[in-house]
């Protein structure tokens, strides 16, 4: 399944879906099409209700980005997202709950990370230069590409931990 996933996340349904390229009834079809090529059945509509599940912003996340924005600094949140099935775009909580001043979203932009160009027109975005940022990321496929342009990363395995590191970076305390 992961193989699978992985697989699809670079050039099959599921980039496919976060590039805004396919709906989510054609999603299901293609992914579920691409694990029977594997050798497994998948019930994609079941994989993504449970990934669902697990939308919404990590509260101390929340709290820095809160604490980042009174410091004067600017913000922005890049995803990787797609549409619902009824073509809304899925519902994260960046923009009811959590106070960016740029969101840029794979699904509306036609671009995904790790594509150098989502990355780009973030930081044209913000109106800041690569080497004034940092980008947190939990996958470090996504991390490179934002490296290679000169931004510092953060890789978040544990969110306390990446918080302390942002931290450091910053200069001040991020964390409440």
């Amino acid at each position: 399944m992961r193989g699978l996933i992985r697989t699809s996340s670079e050039e099959g349904a599921w980039a496919s879906l976060e590039r805004g390229d396919i709906a989510m009834p054609a999603f299901v079809a293609a992914l579920e099409a691409e694990a029977v090529s594997a050798g497994f059945m998948l019930d994609a509509t079941s994989l993504m209700a449970s990934i669902g599940q697990r939308f919404g912003p990590r509260p101390q996340m929340a709290s820095a980005i809160t604490r980042i924005r009174e410091r004067g600094l600017l913000t922005a949140a890049l995803t990787n997202n797609w549409a619902s099935e009824n073509g809304q775009l899925n519902p994260n909580g960046l923009r009811e709950t959590l106070p960016f001043d740029v969101i840029v979203e794979s699904a509306v932009e036609g671009l995904r990370k790790p594509d150098p160009r989502i990355y780009e027109l973030t930081l044209q975005r913000l109106g800041v230069a690569a080497s004034e940022a940092i980008f947190l990321d939990d996958l470090g496929i996504n991390l490179k590409p934002a490296r290679d342009l000169g931004i510092t990363t953060i890789k978040v395995t544990d969110p306390d931990a990446a918080l302390a590191e942002l931290s450091t970076r910053l200069g001040f305390e991020v964390a409440r």
